[in-house]
């Protein structure tokens, strides 16, 4: 990553320090949505039928389910 110049870090610093700026973010902040809350609780239905359409979309394909063959199971 290159680093800033003097001029660039003093351009930055004046764009964070406005006003307008902080109230942008305020605003998206307010406005968030996610789509697996209902009434305060995460939907696990939402939530699998987004990662079956996902997997759907990327074509990942199932692979055929493995025991795990171990037997020293450590924590």
């Amino acid at each position: 990553m290159a680093k800033l110049s003097e001029e660039e870090k003093k351009e930055l610093g004046k764009f964070a320090r406005a006003s307008t700026f902080k109230a942008d973010l305020r605003k998206i902040s307010e406005n968030q949505y996610n789509p697996f809350i209902v009434k305060d609780r995460i939907d696990i239905d939402r939530f699998i039928i987004f990662l079956s359409e996902y997997n759907c979309f990327i074509n990942h394909t199932l692979k055929p389910f493995r025991k795990i063959k171990d037997r020293k199971n450590k924590l």
